[in-house]
């Protein structure tokens, strides 16, 4: 069977408004949706099925990535592969990976390629029928030409969020450990301060989240990803997104996906049904 590639606009970058998404955004998924169904009677009429999207999401800690990878993977029934879930489950099942990768996860450190690469690579392969999204990986320019070598990758979404945005953010996190379910005091708060809305255990502060780790840990995201923007800008595939609130992100996130995901793994969407976190 024939594959048609998606395709996709290089380097274009959206800045959230600071106002409510209104006519403006309603237009712009107006105008995408006429650009797929062009693209859906160009297939057609070609004879042709459109292939599995393979999409990566990318930001700082703190920026938002694992609320709109959340939501990308309900409103497009993509399947979600987390970095960092990934990890955390391995450290947790205390697995060969997990008693590797914990030191460096305790320091906020970056987790090396020989440990990361191969523990997601392996992963991906359950997900071979399917359209995924990566959250949290790649990190390095090695990772991501290992993950090229394995599966091209068709579409990179970039969320480029303020320093001064993501340290607020994250100084009110509090996670619960068993499950992951994340809870911000300042929009996602629980239902009773300290505990679990579903499990009533004791949240806690990520140890990667204390200030000073944080620091370490967004110096070294900037550092190793820009050679990661660098390589998907130069094949076309790098999206940008700026803004300080991921609600007003979701807009523009939502109408360019619109453009890229295969019809079929559509689902009805709403601008603003969920709560940030």
């Amino acid at each position: 069977m024939l594959l048609a590639r998606v395709p996709c606009v290089s380097s274009r970058l959206y800045r959230a408004s600071s106002g409510e998404p209104g006519a403006g955004s309603r237009e712009r998924a107006g105008q995408a949706g006429v650009q797929l169904s062009a693209r859906r009677a160009w297939l057609s009429a070609m004879g042709v099925a459109e292939q599995l999207l393979r999409s990566v999401i990318m930001g700082s800690p703190g920026s938002g990535k694992h609320t709109l990878s959340l939501r990308i993977a309900r409103h497009f029934e993509l399947k979600k592969l987390s970095s960092g879930e990934l990890l955390r489950d391995n450290i947790l099942r205390d697995t060969k990976t997990g008693v590797l990768a914990r030191p460096f996860m305790k320091q906020g450190e970056l987790i090396p390629d020989d440990i990361m690469t191969p523990l997601t690579l392996q992963e991906l392969k359950n997900l071979a029928p399917y359209s995924w999204l990566l959250c949290g990986f790649p990190r390095t320019l090695p990772q991501a030409e290992a993950l090229e070598r394995a599966y091209q990758t068709h579409l990179v979404l970039h969320l480029n969020v303020p320093f001064e945005a993501i340290m607020q953010r994250l100084s009110a996190r509090w996670v619960h450990p068993a499950s992951g379910r994340v809870y911000n005091l300042e929009f996602n708060p629980p239902k009773v301060v300290g505990v679990d809305d579903l499990t009533g255990e004791p949240l806690i502060k990520r140890e990667d989240d204390r200030p000073e780790i944080l620091i370490k840990r967004l110096k070294a995201y900037e550092d190793q990803t820009k050679p990661v923007l660098e390589y998907y800008q130069e094949k076309g595939v790098l999206e940008t997104f700026s803004g300080t609130e991921t609600n007003k992100l979701w807009p523009y996130i939502h109408a360019c996906l619109q453009t890229k995901v295969p019809h079929a793994h559509w689902k009805h969407w709403f601008f603003h049904e969920e709560k940030c976190s």
